[in-house]
């Protein structure tokens, strides 16, 4: 019975790696595939699994991810105990902000308390996949144990990156250490290890007395990795490892953690290839969120322009939300949020545009992540010079992206040779 579960969603962390683009916003509040944010893929898991019973722990920059979620995801009936609810940090127990994942559960003891669950599942905010968490939940009951690890094949070179986790007779893990630097290979899988998902579910009154001793302890990071797994297991408690089962329909089960600029891009890449690995179009498990009132996008065509280009608004494998308009702009294999405007002649290639954005005519833009509301001058030049990019100010990812950030300035889009005409 799913309804004596509560789901907590850790929402609050700084996403650094994901600047400029987590300048203004949360983590998971990042706008991803152009219609949706980050956030609404675990609040959609928790939906469709049956989960109706969600705190969302916030933390940093949290405005718009509180918009987000008031405006998307407030359909639940409260009256019948389902609710999707908004937890701030409220400082009850001290004056410091979340010092790790468990200390931000502890301070909001009081509030979790009221809900009298018979277990807690804890998730991450900021992962793009499908699941049935209600799986997991039998696989715990099943098991008869104290905490349950959600886990994943990940490649020896990317240990360095999880929580390492050894199982043995009925998957009960035998060993856990967090983020090293080599690992033992999965016996079936010996290319990888076995990597923590950052998804538990505790026995709670288990994990309240653990969140209680844990906090007290001046040598703790106050962290589930580090400290209340691997102390669970030093003291003989039922620790399991439940294998991640892909909800996704696809040969190749996709999970993705898209705290770096590159990830983040390339997911959203993946997305307009013409068979996409992220499948957003099964009916029977839909990805949920806020849609504003949107008119559809709009298409125009015109005559020829004035370097021989015709004025035809067209998108080529690309993904475009409402309220787009291509006015006799070319616009191939990108992603592009509501009420972008792409103008005569401009051509954008292999981009991420947020809502809002509006791109002048003959601008040229290509690999490039464009931020919400940023007006492009005619003529501007994006992602042809990393060099002149770097120097305008941008950001410049490892992979060569250039990253425009929210509302930025007009005047650091002037370009060295602008196009004739």
């Amino acid at each position: 019975m799913l309804r004596n579960v509560i789901t907590i969603i850790l929402a609050g962390g700084k996403g650094t790696r994901l600047e400029p683009l987590t300048r203004d916003r949360a983590k998971p509040a990042v706008p991803f595939g152009g219609l949706y944010r980050i956030i609404d893929f675990t609040l959609s898991n928790c939906v469709n699994s049956g989960l109706r019973r969600v705190r969302v722990l916030t933390q940093f920059k949290s405005h718009s991810l509180n918009r987000h979620i008031r405006g998307g995801w407030g359909f639940l009936a409260q009256e019948t105990g389902e609710s999707i609810d908004v937890l701030p940090p409220q400082q009850r127990i001290d004056e410091n902000w979340y010092k790790g994942t468990a200390d931000a559960i502890y301070q909001n003891i009081y509030s979790l308390e009221r809900d009298r669950s018979t277990e807690t599942m804890i998730l991450a905010g900021d992962h793009i996949y499908k699941m049935d968490y209600g799986n997991m939940v039998r696989f715990h009951r099943e098991r008869n144990a104290d905490v349950t690890v959600g886990c994943i094949p990940v490649k020896l070179s990317e240990t360095r990156q999880f929580g390492i986790l050894q199982t043995g007779l009925a998957d009960r893990v035998v060993a856990f250490s967090e983020k090293p630097a080599s690992a033992e290979p999965m016996p079936d899988v010996p290319d990888c290890a076995l990597g923590s998902m950052g998804i538990y579910i505790f026995n709670t009154r288990l994990l309240f007395e653990r969140l209680c001793a844990d906090a007290t302890r001046d040598d703790s990071d106050h962290d589930f990795g580090k400290n209340i797994i691997p102390d669970m297991l030093r003291d003989g408690c039922g620790v399991y490892g439940y294998r991640f089962r892909d909800e996704n329909r696809k040969s190749t089960p996709y999970w993705r953690d898209v705290g770096t600029l590159d990830a983040y891009y390339q997911a959203n890449m993946d997305l307009v290839d013409v068979d996409p690995v992220l499948n957003l179009y099964d009916s029977t498990w839909p990805v949920r969120t806020y849609q504003p009132q949107s008119p559809p996008p709009k298409f125009v065509f015109g005559e020829q322009g004035q370097i021989g280009h015709a004025r035809r608004g067209e998108a080529i494998d690309s993904m475009v939300c409402g309220g787009c308009v291509i006015s006799g702009g070319h616009v191939r294999r990108s992603v592009l949020s509501p009420h972008v405007r792409v103008n005569s002649y401009a051509i954008v290639e292999d981009s991420i545009l947020f809502d809002g954005v509006d791109v002048g005519r003959y601008c040229r833009i290509r690999r490039a992540i464009i931020d919400k509301n940023v007006k492009l001058p005619p003529y501007t030049v994006l992602g042809y010079d990393t060099e002149f990019d770097r120097a305008r100010g941008f950001t410049i990812t490892e992979n060569g992206v250039v990253v425009v950030a929210k509302d930025e300035l007009p005047i650091a889009f002037r370009s060295p040779n602008p196009l004739p005409g």
